[in-house]
């Protein structure tokens, strides 16, 4: 993907970050304003997280998924059912929250799931729906291919308790056909609910583009490389991932102790059985890709460096440090990713330990590569390649990722005197706390990058208590949510855009 002479900003947050009363940002009026304010703030570029379902027994990370192919239900706008008379009206205003209320995962859960199965019941009863029964029908057809792996996988879940794959019967676990057939029967009500869901989600999402595009916003998706093992990929196609006999982990992922982590991040993910995806040719990469890019125009491919060698780590091992390099296909793999997207729209995350091997691979495919400010201002900043004079033009800038703490956070928190003096020197004048994000946003934007992309909390100037996400950290993390900005904050944006000559429309 070409940057060159795309100048462009945007904002980075997510969906569930965006206010409602149902306890979670969704699908409906928020994101409308929410791309309505990124037109006022002159940006081009609305950059979102996996949208992937959750575990709710896992914090919702976005980056732990249950399928790689499924959207979250959870996103669904609860009004839009109302206007398709599947929930009576007082059922599409929730007052679950404040608006701004950090996510609460067990109560959206538990309430958003329970609106969603009345929706489903009225459906499923409706005498009067058929235009929208044959939608759904449609849907299921078109998508079948990952559709009833995932539906019989949640409603084999749910009859078992919620276990994981990796504890249900033999049978099932090892997917025995006489089993499966029987499960699919047994199940077909709960498997039909799953895929109500899915369709909802489908159609929704299928809006959000359109709007989008209308307003000359291109939707920037994120592809974590790995999937969770508590998956319906790794249980439907357990050949494609290094697991054992009964299902669990030979390796997981992560990467060596570095600047997030002493011990190195264990991630726990299965990690991939590389020679059995290039012997299929890369079949379920290649249609994990194509599905992503139906959903966003563009993609960031989250752990890049795992495609030239990922770090493997006994399963056994509770931390990182005992892991090893091995190498991955990517050149193959992106060789047919090119084939099937021209100009191939991602972005790579080359962030962490980076070798000649991965800048290699990146720059064969002309891969954007990024550069994050609050890493630019250690060592000897003159040839920092994250101080901003360092930056080339195919680089996509941030102030920081959804991993960083906010700007102000990381000022005040994990800079320190020395560090301060170094970035005050830098910028010109004394930075103080209240001024650093403005500071950085207004570096970024300034910068040779081709693109530049802030979190919202740094746009609002936010402190740690903002902070998305803590690398290992698996308590208080993605439950982030605010209100809109105010217009003010739009048009101070806006002018700094057109300062700088990031007033560019991507796409629509």
């Amino acid at each position: 993907m070409n940057l060159k002479g795309k100048r462009a900003s945007g904002i980075l947050q997510h969906v569930t970050s965006l206010p409602s009363c149902a306890g979670i940002g969704g699908l409906g009026v928020e994101s409308t304003d929410f791309l309505d304010f990124l037109v006022d703030a002159g940006q081009s570029l609305w950059q979102i997280l996996p949208v992937g379902p959750v575990d709710r027994a896992l914090g919702g990370s976005p980056y732990c998924g249950v399928s790689a192919f499924a959207g979250n239900e959870l996103l669904v706008d609860l009004e839009d059912l109302v206007r398709m008379r599947l929930l009576p009206p007082s059922a599409g205003t929730p007052d679950w929250t404040a608006p701004e209320a950090p996510v609460n995962w067990d109560l959206v859960f538990d309430r958003k799931g329970a609106a969603l199965d009345k929706a489903w019941s009225c459906f499923r009863d409706g005498a009067s729906l058929r235009a929208l029964r044959e939608e759904y029908d449609e849907f299921r057809a078109q998508n079948s291919g990952w559709l009833e792996e995932y539906s019989l996988f949640c409603a084999i879940k749910d009859s078992q308790g919620g276990e994981s794959w990796v504890n249900w019967p033999e049978s099932l676990r090892k997917r025995d056909p006489r089993a499966l057939k029987e499960a699919a029967a047994t199940l077909k009500t709960e498997r039909d609910r799953v895929e109500f869901g899915q369709w909802l989600f489908s159609r929704q999402w299928a809006k959000l583009r359109v709007e989008a595009r209308s307003r000359g916003i291109t939707l920037f998706g994120d592809l974590p490389i790995y999937v969770g093992l508590d998956s319906a990929d790794a249980w439907s196609w357990p050949e494609g991932f290094d697991l054992g006999p009964g299902g669990r982990p030979l390796t997981v992922a992560g990467v060596p102790p570095d600047y997030y982590s002493r011990t190195g991040q264990r991630w726990g993910n299965p990690t991939y059985r590389w020679e059995i995806h290039r012997r299929d040719d890369f079949s379920w990469w290649r249609s994990r890709v194509r599905h992503a890019l139906s959903l966003f125009d563009c993609l960031r491919l989250d752990h890049f460096r795992g495609l030239a060698a990922f770090w493997s780590i006994p399963a056994e091992e509770e931390t990182a440090i005992r892991g090893e390099w091995v190498k991955a296909p990517g050149e193959a793999l992106l060789e047919r990713l090119a084939e099937d997207h021209p100009g191939l729209p991602i972005v790579a995350e080359d962030l962490g330990i980076i070798t000649p091997d991965v800048e290699s691979l990146k720059d064969r495919f002309g891969l954007p590569g990024m550069r994050v400010l609050q890493f630019g201002f250690s060592g000897e900043v003159g040839s920092n390649p994250h101080a901003p004079h360092n930056f080339p033009e195919a680089v996509v800038a941030y102030t920081g990722t959804h991993d960083n703490n906010t700007a102000r956070g990381w000022f005040e928190d994990e800079l320190g005197p020395e560090g301060q003096t170094l970035l005050s020197r830098y910028v010109g004048h004394p930075v103080r706390a209240e001024g650093v994000a403005a500071d950085l946003v207004r570096l970024a934007l300034s910068s040779r990058a081709g693109w530049a992309i802030c979190p919202m909390q740094d746009v609002l100037g936010l402190d740690g208590q903002a902070r998305m996400n803590q690398p290992s950290s698996l308590l208080g993390n993605w439950t982030w949510r605010t209100a809109l900005p105010s217009r003010e904050i739009a048009m101070d944006l806006a002018e700094k855009v057109s300062l700088f000559g990031r007033d560019r429309l991507l796409f629509g």
